[in-house]
C-alpha cells in the first residue's frame, strides 16, 4: 500500500492543482490547449528520447517478458477498440479509446513503483515497458488516427499525408531518434542530454495539470460513464489478467520479470492518450475521466497485487 500511495498521490495532487486552477479561473481554455501543446510538442518528445537513448542491446533481450507485457497492451487495445466500434464509434476515436485500454503510466507511476517492490534490477523491465507503451502503442495509434482523419482521399495521398505528418511530429521523431542513439552505442554531449532531461520533467506534471484543467472547464467526464467503466475495467482487470496468463504459464522468463510485467501491466491509464485526445479533439473527455478513475480504483487493484507479488 505505501508504495501504491507514493506513486500516486503525486499524481492526484497534480491533477488536483489543475483543476483548482481551472475552477478558480487561473487558467482559461486557451491556456490549458497551450499547455497541452507544450507537453505534446516539447516536454513529451524529450521525456521519450531521454528515455530511449538510455536504451541498450541487453535491455531488448527478454523477449518473454516483451511477449508477455505487449500481449497484454494488444489484448487489451483491440478489445477497447472494438467495444468502441460495436458502439457507433469512428475508428479515430476508437483508437484512443483502445489506447486508453492498454496505455500504462509506465514513466510517471510503473518506475519508482517497480524500485520500490522489486529493487534496481527491475528497472530494465520498467525501462522496456516505457518504450513499448510511450512508442510502439503510441505510434500505432497515432497511425491509426491519421489514417482515419484522412479518409476520403486517394491511397497515395492518404499515405504520403500519413508519413508526412509521422516524420514531422516530435512523437514519432523522439522515440525513433532516441532508440538509435541508445542501440547504436553513441555518448551525446553531456549539456544536450541535461537539456533532455530538464525539458522531459516537465511532461508528466504539465500533462496531468492539463487534465486537471479540462477536468474542470469542459464538464463532460461525467456525460459517458459507460465508456469510462469499460475503459477502465479493460486497463485495470484485462489487462493483467491477460499479461499474467501470458508471463506465467506461456512464456519463460526469472520471477522478477514476470512479475514486474504483471504489476506494470496492471497500472492506471498514463497521461500519454490525453494528450493525443487533446490535439485531435477525439474522446478527451472520456479520456480524462478514465484516467482519473483508473488512479482511484488503482489504488486497491494494485495494491493487491503487489501482495501477492512482493518478494516476501
Amino acid at each position: 500500500m505505501q508504495a501504491v500511495l507514493n506513486s500516486a498521490l503525486p499524481i492526484f495532487a497534480l491533477i488536483l492543482t489543475g483543476f483548482l486552477c481551472g475552477r478558480f479561473g487561473v487558467f482559461d481554455r486557451t491556456a490549458t490547449d497551450n499547455l497541452n501543446r507544450f507537453a505534446v510538442y516539447l516536454a513529451l518528445p524529450a521525456l521519450i528520447f531521454t528515455a530511449m537513448s538510455r536504451i541498450g542491446v541487453e535491455q531488448v533481450s527478454q523477449f518473454g517478458f516483451i511477449g508477455a507485457f505487449c500481449g497484454g497492451i494488444a489484448a487489451t487495445f483491440a478489445a477497447g477498440f472494438v467495444i468502441s466500434r460495436l458502439r457507433g464509434r469512428r475508428v479515430a476515436n476508437a483508437s484512443i479509446e483502445g489506447l486508453d485500454a492498454g496505455y500504462s503510466n509506465v514513466g510517471f507511476m510503473g518506475i519508482p513503483m517497480c524500485l520500490l517492490v522489486f529493487g534496481p534490477d527491475s528497472a530494465p523491465a520498467s525501462i522496456i515497458a516505457t518504450l513499448f507503451t510511450a512508442s510502439v502503442l503510441f505510434l500505432f495509434a497515432i497511425v491509426v488516427v491519421e489514417m482515419d482523419l484522412q479518409k476520403g482521399a486517394t491511397l497515395g495521398t492518404t499515405i504520403a499525408k500519413v508519413a508526412r505528418s509521422l516524420l514531422t511530429s516530435p512523437l514519432f521523431v523522439a522515440p525513433v531518434t532516441g532508440l538509435a542513439v541508445g542501440l547504436s552505442g553513441i555518448a551525446l554531449p553531456a549539456p544536450f542530454m541535461s537539456f533532455t532531461s530538464l525539458l522531459g520533467g516537465a511532461a508528466s506534471p504539465a500533462a496531468l495539470v492539463c487534465i486537471g484543467l479540462f477536468l474542470a472547464q469542459e464538464r463532460v467526464v461525467t456525460h459517458d460513464a459507460t465508456s469510462i467503466a469499460i475503459l477502465v475495467s479493460l486497463k485495470l482487470v484485462m489487462q493483467p489478467a491477460v499479461t499474467a496468463l501470458l508471463a506465467f504459464h506461456v512464456f519463460a522468463m526469472p520471477p522478477l520479470w514476470s512479475h514486474s510485467a504483471v504489476i506494470l501491466s496492471a497500472l492506471p491509464i498514463g497521461s500519454g492518450p490525453f494528450t493525443i485526445a487533446k490535439l485531435y479533439g477525439l474522446e478527451a473527455g472520456v479520456t480524462s475521466g478514465s484516467i482519473l478513475v483508473s488512479h482511484i480504483f488503482a489504488v486497491l487493484t494494485v495494491s493487491l497485487l503487489v501482495a501477492w507479488l512482493a518478494p516476501g
